[in-house]
């Protein structure tokens, strides 16, 4: 075994949790929630009917 360990100034991102941030700060902040893909064209073409 290795007595080598890893040391960084920074605390890891998966340990230390996300500030608390309202939702109403959020949409002020990114805007409105966005779709991961954009819509199909028979999606878009059905969905006004």
């Amino acid at each position: 075994m290795s007595s080598l360990t890893f040391r960084s100034s920074r605390p890891d991102g998966w340990i230390s949790p996300r500030p608390y941030s309202d939702a109403n700060l959020r949409h002020r902040k990114l805007g409105p929630v966005q779709p991961l893909e954009e819509p199909g064209f028979f999606s878009r073409l059905f969905s006004r009917i």
